[in-house]
């Protein structure tokens, strides 16, 4: 399976242990970019990764900045994509398996390599359950995601 992996210059560091987590699971990466430390705007990156999902290259996807958060408000704008930022590997799985997550956000200034690692593991070992009340709750979040313009204004 293809997976997205995008990073800002604050996850640069950490985006090679991510890559070989990804690897080592039998999986190849579509890698969005950054590619140095050089200050970036995390947005573009993410853009571009999630169109990797919603143009059906990719899966999913993994994003590295600095505290995970800003990647995930992010993606979570982009339609038809379904950030979590997890620090645990059980919300890494539990995510994927409920919520039909379908992008890992990742904060490399408050997770080191090898919990990077657990957590990449997690969240390509899992699968959305299909359950019948997860099914119901993910229909609810996309018939909010089709009923709303997103413009709040800043």
């Amino acid at each position: 399976m293809n997976i997205a992996l995008g990073c800002d210059h604050a996850g640069f560091r950490l985006k090679e242990a991510v890559r070989e987590a990804i690897a080592d699971a039998g999986h190849t990466v579509i890698d969005v970019g950054t590619n140095s430390g050089d200050p970036v705007d995390y947005p573009d990156y993410v853009e571009t990764l999630g169109k990797e999902i919603t143009e059906r290259r990719a899966p999913r996807g993994v994003f590295i900045c600095g505290s995970g958060v800003g990647a995930c408000i992010a993606a979570n704008k982009i339609q038809g994509i379904y950030a979590g930022m997890c620090h645990d590997t059980y919300s890494a799985h539990q995510g994927v398996e409920h919520d039909n997550m379908n992008v890992l956000c990742l904060g490399s200034r408050v997770i080191g390599p090898e919990l990077a690692r657990e957590l990449v593991r997690a969240f390509l070992g899992a699968s959305f359950s299909r359950e019948e009340r997860h099914l119901r709750r993910v229909e609810k979040i996309q018939q909010i995601e089709n009923s709303t313009t997103g413009d709040t204004g800043v």
